[in-house]
């Protein structure tokens, strides 16, 4: 089975979102479904899943000026998949620590 689940997302706006609606965000692979990502967060953290969003994110392009001249460059693209739990069901990311 392929890599789906890449990283939880950890942010200021994501822990406010989990503590308003109880939903959690996910850096996933490129190629993952709507389907493969539920199945996978279902069987990793056993929790019921009620609904999963999805966005690609494109890099942004960055450049820089170095003593050789300007570098020019991109940031790589990803999928962010928000996840929507059961009523009553919650992920703790810092169990593991």
């Amino acid at each position: 089975m392929k890599e789906i689940l890449i990283k939880p997302l950890i942010t200021e706006k994501m822990s406010a979102d989990t503590e308003r609606n109880n939903s959690y965000g996910f850096v996933v692979a490129l190629s993952a479904n709507k389907i493969e990502i539920k199945k996978a967060i279902e069987k990793e953290y056993n929790v019921t899943v009620e609904s999963v969003r999805t966005l690609r994110v494109d890099g942004k392009a960055k450049q820089r000026f170095t003593k050789t001249g300007m570098v020019k460059g991109r940031t790589n693209s990803y999928k962010k998949a928000l996840v929507s739990l059961a009523k009553g069901e919650a992920i703790d990311f810092y169990d593991n620590i």
